[in-house]
């Protein structure tokens, strides 16, 4: 009997070859560092070519060292090369298959090819094929995706019909600037810069001499107003780089031939990621509060065999709210659960915002009173303290507008959080339990938190400070199962 070719034991290209011993240098680093000191200190070069040829050698090896077959049930790696490993994964626990390609694959035609189970993978436990043919990568997506192991050779190179749902838009980079990764890429850049010891020899140079003398003569107030404008400019210019590279060209598209979603964005490093939209349980659209002060959100899904919280999740970038809201809208089939109005949760929730938030202002100004009758306190203290109170105010009357629920036989929505609003569309037949939760502040001011529990996204949604005599209705009215149990009853 003649075997399929997606049986075999197969290869990763043998382009590869010329990947893998670039990598191999940055993975042994400290080898090669190594290798350079003791040559240098012994004044034999033979060390650094010796480190150097273990590493391509290493490189190498890893290209013979690796082979993977798609069975029926399973599809199999086995690779190592000092040490072997062999994994397995069921084909029906497949829940997404991501591609990655660097600037060096794509310049040799090759893609990294990882699939997805759901469950967090890390180090030994990935399954990755790094890396395949670009050409070969649709018809392995579509077998790895597939419930029959051979789709015909039309279905697996013809382009997929689809809808397209979203494209980037130069206009998205204006929300770029609201985010922190600019100041995270300048801190990460300090501290590995002051982890070299550069930085006492850089202020022993002539450069790092003037600028002190400089800053000397402006002052202290002008020194501080000029790095603050410094890094401000540069956070802003590498969170909208960052922002362009990684999000760049982006394409959502919904394939209507095998029912996924398909997922492309990058533009040094492009991305794709398929999903299979029967495992799709809903959508969260993230408002960080100044992104919502422009008009933005950023899409996530929720998806079982998706982690809910980190980039994997990502359908959208920071985009306009309005774009947001029709792509979830056309994903979930329900234009009332993305953008309808909720219901709130009554005087008591919006009384526990209010003092939440000017606790800490009224024990500021209680402190303050107190030293105005013994030592007296400077007129700027009372302004800060009335700006304080008046941010406070705001922030309280903003989660209160924001707090409340919506819920049906289809869909539970909740939307709370005013720093970052979030408005959690969730399938309500994707629900497998339901908690009811009290603090003791809580049950003397009636309500109670109740978290609907999910095998998708976060897997636990809450509903903040519901009327505790409507918790459990709300559950039932989302799962009839709760209906007929008896706590629904009592």
């Amino acid at each position: 009997m003649t075997v399929p070719p997606e049986r075999a034991w197969q290869r990763l290209s043998p382009r590869m070859l010329l990947v893998h011993p670039v990598h191999e240098l940055l993975r042994q680093l400290p080898l090669l560092v190594g290798g350079v000191v003791l040559g240098s200190t012994t004044g034999n070069p033979l060390w650094t070519l010796a480190a150097l040829a273990v590493t391509a050698v290493l490189g190498v090896a890893r290209w013979f060292t690796t082979s993977y077959r798609i069975e029926p049930d399973e599809v199999q790696l086995r690779t190592g090369v000092l040490r072997r490993k062999a994994l397995a994964v069921p084909r029906n626990r497949i829940r997404s298959v991501q591609t990655d390609s660097r600037l060096l694959h794509r310049l040799l035609g090759l893609t990294v090819l990882r699939v997805s189970t759901g469950r967090e993978a890390r180090g030994d436990s990935v399954f990755e094929l790094d890396a395949v043919q670009a050409e070969q990568v649709p018809r392995l997506r579509a077998i790895l995706l597939a419930e029959s192991l051979h789709p015909t050779q039309e279905a697996a190179h013809a382009p997929a019909p689809g809808a397209l749902l979203a494209r980037w838009q130069p206009s998205w980079l204006r929300y770029a600037p609201l985010s922190m990764s600019g100041l995270v890429m300048i801190a990460a850049a300090v501290g590995a810069v002051y982890q070299t010891g550069v930085t006492a020899a850089l202020r022993r140079s002539g450069v790092g001499q003037s600028g002190v003398d400089a800053a000397e003569r402006a002052g202290v107030a002008a020194s501080i107003v000029v790095i603050a404008t410094v890094v401000l400019v540069a956070s802003v210019v590498l969170a909208v780089l960052r922002s362009l590279v990684t999000y760049g060209n982006l394409v959502l598209v919904r394939r209507t031939d095998a029912d996924t979603l398909h997922l492309r964005h990058g533009l040094l490093r492009v991305r794709e990621h398929t999903y299979d939209m029967r495992r799709l349980r809903g959508g969260t659209l993230r408002q960080p509060l100044l992104v919502r002060a422009l008009g933005g959100a950023r899409l996530d899904a929720v998806m079982t065999g998706i982690h809910g919280a980190g980039e994997s999740s990502v359908l959208l970038p920071p985009c306009p709210l309005s774009t947001a809201e029709s792509v979830l809208a056309g994903l979930i089939g329900d234009v009332e659960a993305v953008s309808g109005p909720l219901r709130g949760h009554g005087p008591m929730a919006a009384r526990r915002r209010w003092t939440r938030a000017l606790a800490l202002p009224a024990a500021l100004g209680v402190a303050l009173v107190g030293l105005a009758t013994t030592v007296g306190v400077p007129a700027g203290a009372w302004l800060v303290w009335a700006g304080l109170t008046a941010c406070c105010a705001l922030l309280a009357a903003d989660r209160v507008r924001a707090l409340g629920h919506r819920v049906d036989r289809r869909w539970l929505v909740a939307r709370s959080g005013s720093l970052e609003r979030r408005r959690d569309c969730i399938a309500a037949a994707g629900i497998i339990g339901w908690t009811v939760r009290q603090t003791l502040l809580q049950r003397r001011a009636g309500v109670a938190t109740l978290v609907a529990a999910t095998a998708a996204g976060t897997k636990r949604y809450r509903l903040i400070d519901v009327p505790e005599k409507q918790a459990w209705a709300v559950a039932a009215q989302a799962s009839s199962w709760v209906a007929d149990s008896r706590w629904a009853l009592e």
